[in-house]
């Protein structure tokens, strides 16, 4: 399991993925119970009464509310398990690699309150770097950059260790914070995060001489409080973006400098490798690249990179079992 701040997948043995929502939970207030989880929560944010919340129980990677994430856990566990042995699954959770140790017990009891029987966490660099098809058995360093949806996670790795680490909140939600200040203060028009964040998978770009694409946004005026819509073009996007992508390449200078000259060199022959939903963003690679001097590129399907090398885990424990975190059981 991804178990992301933005999106969760689950990765199943033998049969791939087999979810892949928005993390957003519409719990019943006086029951307790799951509603919906995923798309449907989503589409019910802001829109119901006090008998129902819709919550994201995941902030930075982290989990804000464990009573939701055990629920959400357990209700995906439900939907997707056929065939499991009554004593229960064992799971695989890719985690942000700079959490701590209480952080990471939150998660792995969380699972375990959902009926797994025992719980192993991966760091998402290391599941990102496996999924993406970096070699962690070289000696010749590598350098992944992760841009998920709570933070960026930028690592240096060699023969499967993390050499050099540095953690970012400059991620997806920090990119649709900034683009809701950007339409609110210049276009004077309130939106809410998850309109923020279709503009930004439908238009969002890291540069300005991109090819002119523009998409209506739906929103509060400010000056009069109605349903009104804007023309926002890519252009401002870019603008909209740029400190929270300068934060991620500072990151990245970050930990180049603490590497030696010979990882640099390993770094500047293979190229930075970028994974997670936020590398989608038109033109990124080329501002990395041209910000450091090295070649920059997406893997394949950057979006489903953490979730396949958890898959590989499960599938293949004896090999990676020494890269994960903990093995917890009941």
């Amino acid at each position: 399991m991804d178990l992301g701040t933005a999106n969760t997948l689950v990765y199943v043995r033998k049969r791939g993925i087999v979810f892949n929502e928005p993390t957003v939970v519409a719990i019943n207030q006086d029951s307790g119970k799951v509603v919906a989880v995923g798309h449907r929560a989503k589409e019910m944010y802001g829109k119901t009464g006090r008998s129902t919340s819709v919550v994201r129980p995941l902030k930075n990677g982290t989990i804000q509310d464990f009573d939701v994430a055990a629920a959400m856990i357990r209700h995906l566990l439900g939907i997707v398990q056929t065939g499991f042995s009554m004593r229960g699954p064992r799971l695989v959770v890719g985690v942000p690699s700079g959490i701590s140790y209480a952080e990471r017990r939150a998660v792995a009891d969380a699972a375990l309150h959902s009926g797994v029987s025992t719980v192993l966490l991966a760091g998402e660099s290391v599941a990102a770097a496996i999924g993406a098809g970096l070699s962690l058995d070289e000696t010749a360093a590598r350098m992944i950059v992760d841009i998920g949806g709570g933070t960026t996670e930028v690592a240096v790795m060699s023969k499967g260790e993390v050499l050099h680490f540095e953690a970012s909140p400059y991620a997806g939600d920090a990119c649709d914070e900034a683009i809701q200040k950007y339409v609110r203060d210049a276009r004077y028009l309130n939106i809410g995060s998850f309109e923020a964040e279709r503009l930004k998978i439908q238009i969002g770009s890291a540069s300005s001489m991109t090819s002119e694409r523009s998409c209506i946004v739906t929103g509060q005026d400010i000056l009069s409080g109605l349903p009104s819509r804007r023309e926002i073009s890519d252009g401002e996007l870019s603008r909209a973006l740029r400190e929270p992508l300068s934060a991620i390449v500072t990151a990245i200078f970050s930990v180049l400098e603490q590497a030696s000259p010979e990882i640099v060199d390993d770094i500047s022959r293979s190229g930075i490798c970028l994974a997670g939903g936020g590398s989608l963003l038109t033109d990124l690679p080329r501002i990395i690249s041209e910000a450091t001097g090295i070649a920059c590129y997406r893997a394949n399907d950057p979006l489903h990179c953490v979730v396949r090398g958890v898959g590989r885990i499960i599938d293949d424990l004896r090999t990676y079992k020494r890269l994960v975190f903990a093995d917890i059981s009941q």
